[in-house]
């Protein structure tokens, strides 16, 4: 069982001045189930290397069982400093692909050709695609193969609207994903803030928010065996 995680590369929070990435815990979490399942693991991003950290992903109050395995183990943080460049991966090659978030996805992924692209080929082949948190704005662009949206009549979850503005971030970010998702055509869900809400739609596997990261890598998991 070969699996594929995709990270953002971007690290600029709009034009506050401050800094945003990835999402520890939504990174930590995935890695170490399909981990613990005995799966290959690559990790790749749009410019390689190591992605940014959001570092308010880093603070105490956000660190899990997981995260601080991660930061005991140095295999895990090597493989997250060389992380392959995304225009490299075929997806052939993989079994599935999982795309955690933070808020850095909604600037690069969310528009790369690369990335549309990948996921349109894991989902045209049948494979098993995985987001959460604000990694689901990465599906906006992306089609079905009859050309409409993907996630047009289609069950999905991803960072909520009132989320958004729990962490003040409703005028920063490039667009809302509840508000994106709905124009459309999505069939949007969502439980209450901040606790685990899984959707599955067939192969397409979102979570609406951090606490949602594991749970989508095991949906996934469930999907491959």
């Amino acid at each position: 069982m070969k699996v594929l995680m995709v990270i953002t590369s971007h690290s600029e929070l709009g034009n506050t001045g401050g800094k945003t990435g990835f999402w520890l815990e939504e990174f930590a979490a995935p890695y170490y189930i399909f981990k613990d399942a005995g799966a290959e693991i690559v990790l790749a991003s749009p410019l390689g290397g190591q992605p940014p950290l959001d570092p308010k992903s880093d603070l105490e109050d956000f660190q899990t069982e997981l995260t601080h395995r991660f930061k005991a183990d140095p295999v895990a943080q090597e493989a997250l400093a060389n992380t392959v460049k995304l225009e490299t991966i075929n997806h052939d090659e993989f079994d599935t692909v999982f795309y955690p978030g933070g808020h850095g996805p909604l600037w690069d992924l969310a528009e790369s050709e690369k990335s549309i692209s990948l996921i349109e080929s894991f989902e045209r082949a049948g494979k098993p695609i995985g987001f959460v948190c604000h990694a689901s704005g990465v599906l906006r662009h992306v089609k079905a193969a009859n050309g409409e949206p993907l996630i047009k009549g289609r069950k999905v979850t991803g960072f909520t609207n009132s989320e958004e503005a729990g962490v003040e971030l409703t005028d920063v970010v490039p667009f809302l994903i509840e508000d994106e998702f709905i124009r459309l055509g999505g069939l949007y869900e969502k439980g209450a803030d901040w606790a685990p809400y899984i959707v599955e739609d067939g192969k397409l596997v979102t979570g609406q928010n951090p606490a949602s990261s594991e749970g989508v890598a095991k949906a996934l998991l469930a999907q491959l065996a």
